[in-house]
């Protein structure tokens, strides 16, 4: 049953193969199946019918797989072929004892065994065993004495082997196969390959000596292609013998004769000029012009036969015959208007030789005579003609033009090159170089947007196959060069702009913004009505930078190294900005903070982080500025919730440089302090009494901090009165604490804290507030006592404001505070000068 299923499964792949149902791949999977089963009910002694099936099933799966190029596989089935049919030799031996039998036998054995020996080498050689398909191909050459039918086929087989082993370049290898194809194709003329095909076995084998060693091999590559032109002449094999000779350092008559074969071979005309073409690279000119002087009588009726005389033009050019080509030249643009125009090939090929002889002219400086060759490719147009080449070539007299300084004539040139094709980036870069050089700055800054568009439009259509992807940012880069030599700054910034935003090389890229922010600085102090406009243009470059920066992470080519010496470059350049903006405060907190963010690219060291630092606490101090000058409450929190971000960012720069040391005496954490605490303060923060107890504790906190808390705890919008008292209190014992107390300053403090507590207008006061208001005036006149420096006017008011408490507590009938305030008030007249008597 398992027998009959793999027929059946084996039988099903032939038919669904002729179907094309299952692949080559799929094909020898299934064979393979079906074998492997047949071998499974294999019996000790089976017919002679199953192990001739068995021979077939086994050779045609070795075979599948050699075909899908996986040779190692096949080998196991082609051995089991092997000894199935020696299996089937013995059989029939024991069965018949008759002589004819058994020679009948022994030609049909010998027949599968060379099909198997032949896939056995087409294996072995796909897997690199030279030596085992030599001897496989041997054993089968042996046996063409018996089957003579097979001969085209081995002949075939080695033909195939050599052209494998001549693409792997195994030249040995293959000039063996070629010869044994060769050898083995004479062997029965009657089931020859035929003469064509011993030729091309010839003519490859003549490539291989060839190629392999010319020096070594000449002779026999020689031998080998005459005798492929004796089996059969073929105009491939006349130039490799040409090509063979030529290689050898023949005579000019020895290649002049193999030459002169051709005039008895029907060759085509691209055939001939190569051959002319081949003789002329080596220096056969002689040979070469004689055949080309035969070439036109044979073709003089094709309708290719232009093609002649553009070669000859080509020849002439390269051999530096200039006048003779220009002859020639002269003679098809007659003929193209009698009649005797070039076909489109031929045409198309002529131009080109023109536009290579203009360019070479023009790298030259020779611009007539460059204007002279593009005059020539002009002459096959007809006027009124819209092609893209005629704009190239319109664009390309132009350049001519203006090197010779005849703009008019560049300007009718460009116009026409407008007309055939108005949107490419090149003629408008035409209209921008003339326009640059004729001073004309509005077009040409004009030109140099439409450029930009263009660029901009070639770096997002990635269907464009026409254009180059750099050409766009080419194009903007020359414009800006041309328009710097020519002194128009305006219209360098206009094409450094838009190349800035399509450069992808990182190093380009900054040179471009270095050149821009140069340029503009420039013109900062020569144009105060563009001031603005350049600033924020000097701002978006900055911030370009920045961005570029970030992501140069990713660009290998661009080192460590190199994004940290740019961001030096262009955060000094923002500092620098920053400081000289000091009456824009906007514009300067926006270059300190790009000047910080670029900072962050540059190595920690002791100055970077001194400048990161200032500004931080610049930007937060303008920020702050900007909020108490804002009327929008939204704004002002913006503004402060900001400042506050720069703060943290900024504690933190200030932790490290703790850590490192050596600062000196130096502000930053009374700045940090009175900046938050305003901040907090005004954005009316929760955790703002918090983040004070931290400040009551620190030893070392100055009375001036003090008294700017204080003042801040009451500005608008923030109200704190608490923090106030608080902070005016410490200031007040700092300033006793003082070996002289300073009077001034100690009066000052003392009038706030008693406005505080005794607000002007207010009658209803709590007991407490009036004893603590009253301690305060004790306080006070106690060191007005001590001290005779104390302000008169200080003490005058002090007089005042205790009396008039006193007249207010009279009024209201409260007399025992009435006489305690009065009172008070009579003890400091006795401290008063001048103004003593007045007051008595």
């Amino acid at each position: 049953q398992v027998e009959e299923d793999a027929i059946s499964l084996w039988n099903w792949v032939v038919t669904k193969h002729t179907a094309s149902v299952v692949s080559d791949e799929q094909r020898a999977k299934l064979r393979f199946v079906a074998c492997k089963l047949v071998c499974l009910c294999e019996g000790s002694d089976p017919p002679e019918g199953t192990i001739r099936r068995q021979i077939l099933m086994f050779m045609k799966t070795g075979k599948s797989w050699i075909d899908i190029g996986k040779a190692d596989v096949a080998d196991e089935f082609l051995e089991i072929a092997v000894s199935s049919i020696e299996k089937l030799y013995a059989k029939l031996l024991k069965e018949t004892d008759d002589e004819a039998d058994i020679h009948m036998h022994k030609a049909d054995v010998e027949k599968n065994l060379f099909k198997v020996l032949s896939y056995q080498a087409e294996s072995v050689l796909a897997q690199g065993d030279f030596q085992k398909a030599m001897t496989c191909v041997q054993r089968c050459k042996d046996m063409l004495i018996k089957l003579p039918k097979e001969t085209c086929y081995l002949s075939i087989l080695c033909y195939n082997f050599g052209v494998e082993t001549y693409e792997w370049k195994r030249y040995e290898q293959s000039s063996f196969w070629l010869s044994q194809s060769y050898d083995i194709g004479k062997m029965d003329k009657k089931y020859s390959v035929g003469k064509e095909m011993q030729a091309k076995v010839l003519r490859l084998l003549a490539t291989a000596y060839f190629e392999w060693d010319c020096s070594l091999y000449l002779d026999k590559a020689l031998k080998a292609i005459s005798l492929a032109n004796q089996e059969n002449l073929h105009p491939a094999g006349l130039f490799l013998k040409i090509k063979i000779l030529l290689k050898s350092g023949a005579s000019d008559e020895d290649i002049h004769s193999a030459v002169a074969e051709f005039l008895h071979h029907e060759t085509s005309l691209d055939f001939c000029l190569n051959t002319v073409k081949l003789l002329l690279e080596h220096g056969r000119e002689s040979v070469g012009l004689d055949f080309l002087k035969s070439v036109p009588e044979r073709f003089q009726s094709s309708p290719d036969f232009g093609k002649i005389a553009v070669f000859h033009i080509e020849f002439l050019l390269q051999n530096e015959r200039e006048l003779l080509a220009k002859q020639k030249v002269e003679e098809i643009i007659i003929g193209h208007y009698t009649g005797k125009q070039l076909l489109p090939e031929a045409l198309n090929h002529l131009h080109i030789i023109l536009w290579d002889r203009a360019a070479k002219h023009y790298e030259a400086k020779s611009y007539s005579e460059a204007l002279h060759w593009y005059n020539y490719s002009v002459s096959f147009y007809i006027p009124g003609q819209i092609d893209q080449n005629l704009a190239k070539l319109q664009r390309n007299m132009a350049s001519c033009y203006l090197h010779l300084n005849q703009f008019d004539k560049a300007k009718e040139a460009v116009k026409e090159a407008e007309r055939c094709d108005p949107n490419s980036i090149f003629t408008k870069f035409s209209v921008y170089k003339i326009a640059v050089l004729e001073k004309d700055t509005d077009k040409a800054v004009e030109a140099a947007v439409e450029i930009g568009k263009l660029a901009e439009k070639l770096s997002q259509d990635e269907d464009k196959l026409r254009v180059d992807e750099s050409t766009g940012t080419n194009l903007l880069s020359l414009a800006a060069q041309i328009a710097l030599e020519n002194e128009q700054q305006d219209v360098a910034i206009k094409a450094l702009e838009y190349l800035a935003g399509l450069l992808q090389d990182l190093r380009q890229l900054f040179a471009a913004l270095k050149c821009l922010i140069r340029l503009i600085l420039s013109k900062l102090t020569a144009d105060e009505e563009k001031r603005d406009e350049n600033i924020n243009s000097i701002l978006s470059y900055l911030t370009l930078a920045h961005k570029r920066l970030a992501e140069s992470f990713t660009e290998e080519k661009f080192t460590g190294d190199m994004r940290i010496l740019e961001a030096h470059w262009f955060r000094k350049v923002a500092w620098n900005l920053a400081v000289q903006f000091r009456s824009s405060p906007e514009k300067m907190r926006d270059f300190f903070l790009l000047s910080f963010k670029l900072s962050q690219f540059c190595p920690s060291d002791k100055a970077v982080l001194i400048g990161q630092r200032t500004c931080l606490l610049m930007a937060a101090a303008v920020d702050l500025e900007l909020g108490r000058q804002e009327v929008m409450p939204s704004a002002q929190t913006e503004l402060l919730t900001q400042a506050l971000q720069h703060l943290q960012a900024c504690k933190e720069i200030w932790k490290i440089m703790k850590l490192k040391g050596d600062l000196g005496e130096d502000p930053t954490d009374t700045l940090l302090l009175l900046y938050e605490f305003e901040a907090r303060s005004k954005l009316n923060d929760p955790t703002l009494h918090n983040f004070m107890e931290s400040v009551w504790e620190q030893p070392q906190i100055e009375v001036k901090t003090l008294e700017i808390i204080a003042s801040l705890a009451m500005e608008s919008p923030a109200r704190y009165p608490v923090l106030c008292k608080k902070a005016l209190k410490s200031a007040l014992n700092l300033y006793r604490k003082q070996t002289i107390i300073d009077a001034v300053k100690f009066s000052k403090c003392l009038h706030s804290l008693i406005n505080l507590c005794l607000p002007t207008g207010l009658t209803d006061l709590d007991t407490c507030v009036l004893q603590e208001a009253c301690d305060y005036f004790e306080d006070a006149l106690s060191v007005v006592s001590s001290i005779d420096a104390y302000p008169e006017m200080e003490v005058l008011w002090l007089m005042t404001r205790a009396w008039n408490t006193g007249i207010l507590q009279y009024t209201l009938g409260n007399y025992s505070e009435a006489e305690q305030w009065c009172g008070l008030g009579m003890r400091f007249l006795s401290h008063l000068g001048s103004l003593k008597k007045s007051y008595e």
